[in-house]
């Protein structure tokens, strides 16, 4: 058995790792939501700030747009040229996918300082691109009204899974120190 969790070793701390950091930070997320009473910044701080700043994105490219509370759910519409073209949820934040990236690179990790920079380098990077995403949806939308499907289901993800992979692939192949001890088979 010792030898077994020997040859393992590396897969076991991964899976504990990142199952523990994953756990803790969506709990601490789940937390968060069920507090946020929506009073101030509504539907929650970070699904609000997502949705002012895409439609600061949208104004600064030439579209009109308006962010408004949607009035049945728990949301921000995304309102161009009068024309109500998308919502902006919870789910449209990046937190939950930040929390992903931050649970693999941590189980993954290297010394703290360059695990820590990576982590937030990343972050930033993946709440960019998941703005710029937004903003994407919300202009092919406005245009493309007949292509919600494709754009919403396969396009939307693929650019931040993508972004997600990529960085992934890049932590592991250039950062990560347990990747450069031989494995023993």
């Amino acid at each position: 058995m010792k030898t077994l969790l020997t040859k393992y070793k590396l897969v076991i701390r991964f899976i504990l790792t990142f199952g523990l950091v994953y756990a803790v930070l969506s709990l601490g997320y789940y937390f968060y939501l069920e507090y946020s009473d929506g009073s101030k910044y509504y539907p929650d701080y970070f699904t609000n700030m997502v949705a002012e700043q895409s439609n600061a994105v949208l104004n600064s490219v030439g579209y009109e747009t308006v962010i408004q509370k949607h009035p049945n759910e728990p949301s921000m519409m995304v309102i161009i040229k009068d024309k109500y073209i998308a919502r902006v949820i919870e789910g449209c934040n990046s937190i939950s996918v930040i929390i992903l990236f931050i649970s693999f690179v941590l189980a993954f990790s290297d010394n703290l300082k360059r695990t820590l920079l990576f982590i937030l380098a990343g972050s930033v990077l993946i709440y960019t691109v998941n703005l710029i995403r937004i903003v994407i949806l919300s202009i092919g939308l406005y245009h493309y009204p007949w292509r919600r499907e494709e754009l919403h289901t396969v396009i939307f993800p693929l650019i931040i899974y993508g972004m997600v992979f990529l960085l992934w692939m890049f932590w592991v192949n250039h950062f990560s120190k347990n990747l450069k001890k031989p494995i023993n088979v």
